[in-house]
C-alpha cells in the first residue's frame, strides 16, 4: 500500500528590512552596519542628554540662560566653566580694573562652574569688563566664554567683555516661516555692503541693502561673519566669542531690527555658524581659558588644524556639546535667525578634516577615518535647530559628497535640510579654464547641474563668497578679465565683453532653473561685480577700496552692469513661476553635443540653450507637447544686454505630424541665436 507524503514548501526567509539610506541607495548596503552605528551613537547620545527622553534636546541646549553674565531680580548673576582654574575676578570700569574680593567668583561644584552675585549697583549698562583667571603656574586676563556683547577699543585695539542691559527690542514681526519653495539665498557680508570705503552697519545693510535683495526676488539671505572674530580679514571664520554679534557693524539691537526688517518684507534670514574650529587667540577666545589648552578642543595632533590656524573642538565631551548646541538655539531664540549653514562640514567629518583626500567610492566614507564624535554633534544640532522651530533651513557646506548628510535623521541621515552642491561651481570654473567654447558639451554641462543624491536637496550655485576672495576670481572676471574696466560702458562692448555677458546669463540660467532645493548668489555677482574682495591690511595700506560693493555701477544706466543685474531679477520671477518647481522632475527633451543644444522642461516651462559660439540655428525642432508656447525669457534680449535677433512676442505653435499624434505631440520649432538660451511657457488651453 502507497503511503501519501507532505508535500513540503519552501519556507521564506524574511526580507531583510533596511535602514532608509541604504532602501533609497543599494550602492550602501556593504556599509549598512557603519550607518547604524553613527545612527546609534546619536540616539544614544540623545538619550544621554534628555535623560532617557523624559526632556527635550531644547531644555539641555539652554547654557546661554546660566552661564556668562546676566540681569536677574536682585542684581546680577555671572557663571563660568573652568574646571582648571583655581581663582577667578571679574575686572573692569565697575571697579577700576583691579582685583578685589567683592568681585571674586566661587567654585561651586566639582564640575568646574564658577558663580559670582552681585547687588544691582556693582555694575552698569555698558561697562567694559573681563576675566582674571589664575590657575597653577599662571594667569591670564580673559573673555568670558559665554559673553554676549563684546567690544574693541578703536585706539588700542584691545577687546572687552560689555555689560549689555538696554530695554528689551520690541519684535515688529513676531512670527515667521520662511518661503522655501524654491529657497533663493542671497549670500552677504554687513561690513561690506556699502559703497562706501567703509566697514558697514547692520543699519546701513537694513536701510540700503535689503530693499535690492527684496526687489531683486530673494526671499532668504545668508549672513556671515556674524560671531565676533579679533581679525576682520578672517572674513568671520575665526571666531573668539561665539554668543557674541560683532559690535564692529552696531548693536545687537540694531541686528535684531535687520531680521525682523528682513521678516516684514518675506526674507528668511540664515547665518553662516562656524562650529568646524575657533581662532587661536587666548586674550579674546577660548585657546587657553583657564590654564588647559584642551578645555574646549581636542588634545594632542588633532588639536590644530593644520591648514586654517586654528583649533578644533572637542565634539566627543558633553560640555562641549553643550555649548554648540546652546549656541544655535541662543542665536535663534535672541535674534530670531531662521536657520544656519554650517560651515567647513568636511573639515569636521574626517579626521584628516578632507586634505589630501580624493573620496572617489562610498568606502571612502566609511573607512573609519571618519570622527564619529562630530558626526554626532551635527546629528543632534539638526534635530535641535527643527525641535526649537521646525520651518528652520539648515545647509551643509560640505565637498566630500558625504551620503546622508541632507537626509532625514529617521533614515540614518544627519538631518542637515540642505547640502552645497559645490560641484557645480567648480565645475563652471574648469570649463571656463580650460575649454574653447566650441568644445562646451551640453551634455557634460546638463549631468553636472543635475549630479546629486535624489534623496538629499541642495543649494545650487555657479559662485559664492569663495570664488570673489583675493586669490581667486569671479566668473565675470575670467570670462572679461580686465576689459571689465574698459569696456563696459554701452555702445563700447568689444567681443570679449559680449561674450562675457551673454555666458554669465547662461551660466546662472542652467544653474538656477535646474535646482532640486534651492540657489545660491553672492551679493553682487548677480551684476558682475568687478573687484575682488581684498580686506583691509598691512599689504594694501588698510584700504576698504575692494571690501566693499559698488552699487553706483549697477545703478548706472550707462554702464552694462545694469543687464547682468535686470537679467538676474527675471530669471528668478521666471524661475518662480512655476509653483515648486524645485520639487518637479528636470526632464531632457533634447541635446546634441555636436550643435551645443540643450533642451528640457520642468512642468510647464521649456528651457533650450544654444553654447555654440558662431553658429544660430533657424527652425530647430523639438517634439512637444501639442499646442502654443510663450518666450518667457530670452538671455538675447536687448533689455538684458543681448542682440535682440528673435522676436518675443510671437506665439510658438506645434508643427502637426501624424507619426507623433498619437502621442500628443508636435514638432516645436524655434530660432536659436548663436551663444543664446530661450525659455518657453505652454499657453494653458
Amino acid at each position: 500500500m502507497a503511503t501519501k507524503t507532505k508535500s513540503t514548501k519552501a519556507v521564506k526567509k524574511p526580507a531583510v528590512k533596511h535602514i532608509g539610506l541604504v532602501k533609497n541607495d543599494a550602492y550602501l548596503q556593504p556599509y549598512e552596519d557603519a550607518i547604524r552605528g553613527r545612527h546609534e551613537h546619536a540616539l544614544w547620545k540623545l538619550n544621554v542628554l534628555t535623560n532617557n527622553g523624559k526632556t527635550k534636546l531644547t531644555d539641555f541646549a539652554n547654557g546661554h540662560k546660566y552661564y556668562g553674565l546676566h540681569k536677574a531680580a536682585r542684581g546680577w548673576v555671572f557663571r563660568e566653566w573652568a574646571p582648571n582654574a583655581k581663582e577667578i575676578y571679574l575686572v573692569g570700569d565697575f571697579n577700576n580694573w583691579e582685583e578685589n574680593e567683592k568681585y571674586k567668583a566661587k567654585r561651586i561644584d566639582e564640575a568646574g562652574n564658577w558663580e559670582l552675585k552681585l547687588p544691582t549697583k556693582a555694575m552698569k549698562h555698558g561697562d567694559l569688563f573681563k576675566m582674571h583667571v589664575y590657575w597653577d603656574g599662571g594667569m591670564g586676563e580673559r573673555i568670558p566664554a559665554w559673553a554676549t556683547r563684546v567690544v574693541q577699543d578703536e585706539d588700542t585695539k584691545i577687546f572687552s567683555a560689555q555689560v549689555w542691559n538696554p530695554e528689551p527690542y520690541e519684535w515688529k514681526k513676531k512670527t515667521f516661516k520662511p518661503n522655501k519653495s524654491p529657497l533663493l539665498i542671497y549670500e552677504c557680508h554687513v561690513g561690506m555692503a556699502q559703497d562706501a570705503e567703509k566697514v558697514g552697519t547692520y543699519n546701513e545693510f537694513r536701510e540700503n541693502v535689503l530693499p535690492r535683495v527684496k526687489a531683486d526676488g530673494y526671499n532668504c539671505i545668508q549672513i556671515m561673519a556674524i560671531q565676533e572674530h579679533p581679525y576682520y580679514g578672517s572674513f568671520g571664520y575665526h571666531v573668539s566669542s561665539f554668543f557674541a554679534a560683532s559690535s564692529r557693524f552696531g548693536t545687537p539691537e540694531d541686528l535684531k531690527a535687520l531680521i525682523d526688517q528682513a521678516h516684514k518684507d518675506g526674507i528668511a534670514v540664515i547665518m553662516d555658524i562656524v562650529h568646524s574650529h575657533a581662532v587661536k587667540n587666548e586674550t579674546e577666545g577660548l585657546g587657553n581659558l583657564a590654564g588647559d589648552p584642551n578645555q574646549y578642543f581636542y588634545p594632542g595632533e588633532r588639536h590644530e588644524h593644520p591648514a586654517w590656524d586654528s583649533l578644533c573642538f572637542d565634539y566627543g565631551k558633553d560640555e562641549v556639546m553643550h555649548f554648540l548646541l546652546s549656541n544655535c538655539k541662543y542665536w535663534m531664540e535672541e535674534f530670531h535667525f531662521d536657520g544656519f549653514r554650517f560651515d567647513g562640514v568636511t573639515s569636521m567629518l574626517y579626521y584628516s578634516h578632507g586634505l589630501g583626500e580624493a573620496f572617489c567610492n562610498y568606502g571612502d566614507y566609511f573607512n573609519g577615518h571618519q570622527d564619529d564624535n562630530a558626526v554626532c554633534y551635527l546629528t543632534l544640532a539638526n534635530l535641535l535647530i527643527h525641535e526649537v522651530k521646525p520651518s528652520a533651513i539648515t545647509i551643509a557646506e560640505e565637498v566630500s559628497g558625504m551620503p546622508g548628510l541632507a537626509a532625514p535623521f529617521k533614515d540614518g541621515g544627519y538631518g542637515f535640510d540642505y547640502r552645497m552642491a559645490m560641484n557645480v561651481p567648480d565645475y563652471w570654473i574648469k570649463t571656463i579654464k580650460e575649454l574653447k567654447d566650441e568644445d562646451w558639451k551640453p551634455s557634460s554641462i546638463f549631468w553636472e547641474v543635475k549630479n546629486r543624491r535624489p534623496d538629499e536637496k541642495t543649494i545650487s550655485y555657479c559662485e559664492s563668497h569663495d570664488q570673489a576672495l583675493v586669490g581667486d576670481k569671479t566668473i565675470i572676471f575670467r570670462l572679461i578679465d580686465a576689459d571689465m574696466y574698459w569696456h563696459f560702458r554701452k555702445g563700447d562692448e568689444n567681443g570679449t565683453v559680449h561674450r562675457g555677458i551673454a555666458l554669465h546669463k547662461m551660466i546662472r540660467l542652467i544653474t538656477a532653473s535646474t535646482i532640486c532645493g534651492g540657489y545660491l548668489n553672492f551679493r553682487g555677482n548677480e551684476f558682475g561685480h568687478p573687484e575682488w574682495i581684498d580686506f583691509p591690511r598691512e599689504g594694501n595700506g588698510w584700504s576698504h577700496k575692494y571690501a566693499r560693493r559698488q552699487w553706483n555701477l549697477v545703478d548706472n544706466k550707462e554702464l552694462c552692469y545694469h543687464f547682468l543685474g535686470d537679467f538676474d531679477k527675471a530669471m528668478l520671477d521666471t524661475v518662480k513661476s512655476e509653483k515648486n518647481i524645485q520639487k518637479l522632475p528636470v526632464q531632457e527633451i533634447w541635446h546634441n553635443d555636436g550643435d551645443q543644444i540643450l533642451a528640457y522642461q520642468r512642468g510647464s516651462l521649456l528651457f533650450v540653450f544654444n553654447f555654440n559660439p558662431t553658429q544660430s540655428f533657424t527652425g530647430y525642432g523639438f517634439m512637444m507637447k501639442e499646442g502654443a508656447y510663450d518666450v518667457v525669457l530670452n538671455t538675447d534680449a536687448k533689455a538684458f544686454g543681448g542682440n535682440g535677433l528673435a522676436d518675443d512676442s510671437i506665439r510658438h505653435f506645434t508643427n502637426y505630424d501624424p507619426l507623433l499624434k498619437k502621442d500628443g505631440k508636435g514638432w516645436l520649432q524655434l530660432y536659436l541665436p548663436a551663444r543664446s538660451a530661450v525659455v518657453l511657457k505652454k499657453v494653458e488651453e
